[in-house]
């Protein structure tokens, strides 16, 4: 199988469509995995498209492992005309489908037990699969460090306690990733563990109170009048911008723990409060999207991720809107693997959050973020222009009609 780097998420120093990596066996198969999703898959179901003789890889599905079997029939059928309905739309029906089954062992349990408990799934997915004529060409389970093959000739000859995955870094794909400047994908327990709270918090939780007894019967009782709600917006933004100032100030640290815990002590509770409820304004949120640019984007990141973990108890749900902002800036930053962590982590809270919702399909599209960059700064560049017509009022500058200035206006503009 061949894998083109045009599936990756970061530059290259060359054309990403001259970079192909050759994999040989399940064994690289199975170490691939994390660098097509941008993160080592815990408890979950991958299923990937391969198109042509070499099976080039294409479109991609990642859910969480269903427990109940009486689950997993009707799951098959939908996974699988889902993978090749999104294919086929995208200009490429797949030819063949690759599945990863991905699971450490329960307490208790052994490796070999977790791919044998998994084994009727496997074989529901290969017969919904093969009845759209896209056959299974190699379904693994990868569980404790090792890897079973449900398919072909490997299945007959994997021992019982499986095979070792190749040691990190030993393989075609680990060496093309770093010569290409990717980074080493992340766990996915790590990188939503960045994205949630890790346990209560009730002064946060208190703030959220304070916060939500203000604001909510202010936005509830001016919804509709601009100017109320261009208010709230306002005082929203300014908090935000404040606290983003502040994570830009801050030296960076490259430890993810140490950094999330010096950002939480960046982030007073009544500032997250504000921004929480603030951003439940669609006009706030949309706003804040337009700190994606390169200058501000890691700061931002940093922002919505501390902004999500501070979403506790009762105000769960309101993390819907960070998680989104968090999944935008993400991707527009080259990073789909944890856009695609975010994204449906926003969706868990909110599923029918449209942001989320269509950010969440672009990624996966594999669409261009430049796309929305370019609206959002057609946007500002309105939002300018009409704030400075405004200023001047309908007669030019000041009133006073075009082309008349006093000497204070001539000085003001030498000087711009």
């Amino acid at each position: 199988m061949t894998q083109s780097n045009e599936t990756q998420h970061t530059p290259s120093p060359q054309p990403a469509e001259d970079i192909k990596v050759t994999l040989r066996g399940p064994a690289e198969l199975a170490d691939a995995l994390p660098y097509l999703l941008g993160f080592h898959p815990s408890d979950s179901l991958v299923l990937v498209a391969l198109h042509g003789e070499h099976g080039r890889f294409g479109g991609r599905l990642r859910l969480g492992l269903p427990r109940d079997p009486a689950d997993w029939p009707g799951l098959a059928k939908h996974l699988a005309e889902c993978l090749v309905k999104n294919s086929t739309r995208r200009g490429a029906r797949p030819d063949a489908v690759v599945v990863f089954f991905c699971q450490d062992p329960r307490e208790g349990e052994q490796p070999s037990a977790v791919m044998e408990r998994l084994r009727p799934l496997a074989q529901q997915l290969r017969i919904a699969c093969g009845e759209l004529d896209v056959p299974v060409v190699e379904a693994l389970c990868v569980s404790a460090g090792r890897w079973w093959s449900y398919c072909g000739p490997e299945a007959a000859t994997t021992p019982a306690e499986g095979d070792r995955l190749p040691p990190v870094g030993s393989t075609a794909m680990a060496a093309t990733a770093a010569y290409v400047g990717l980074p080493a994908p992340g766990s996915l327990r790590d990188m939503e563990a960045r994205l949630k709270p890790a346990e209560s918090n009730r002064k946060q939780e208190i703030a959220l109170d304070i916060a939500a007894a203000e604001l909510v019967p202010r936005m509830l009782r001016h919804h509709g009048e601009e100017d109320q709600e261009a208010e709230i917006r306002k005082r929203t933004l300014t908090m935000a911008r404040a606290v983003l100032e502040r994570f830009r100030a801050a030296s960076p640290i490259s430890d993810p723990v140490r950094a999330d815990r010096r950002d939480d002590r960046l982030l007073r509770d009544d500032e997250a409060a504000g921004i929480i409820l603030g951003l439940q304004d669609r006009g706030a949120r949309d706003r804040a999207a337009e700190w994606m640019e390169p200058a501000r984007a890691d700061a931002a990141l940093r922002l919505w991720r501390a902004v999500a973990r501070r979403c506790v108890g009762p105000y769960g749900e309101h993390a819907a809107a960070p998680l989104a902002l968090a999944g935008w800036v993400a991707w527009s930053s080259g990073d789909d693997g944890e856009a695609r962590i975010a994204l449906g982590m926003a969706l868990d809270r909110e599923p029918h959050y449209t942001f989320a919702r269509l950010l969440h399909h672009s990624v996966n599209e594999g669409l261009d973020p430049e796309l929305l960059r370019h609206c959002l700064r057609q946007e500002r560049r309105k939002r300018v222009i009409a704030a400075t017509k405004s200023r001047r009022g309908p007669s030019g500058r000041a009133g006073r009609g075009p082309g008349r200035h006093s000497p204070g206006d001539r000085r003001v503009r030498t000087r711009r």
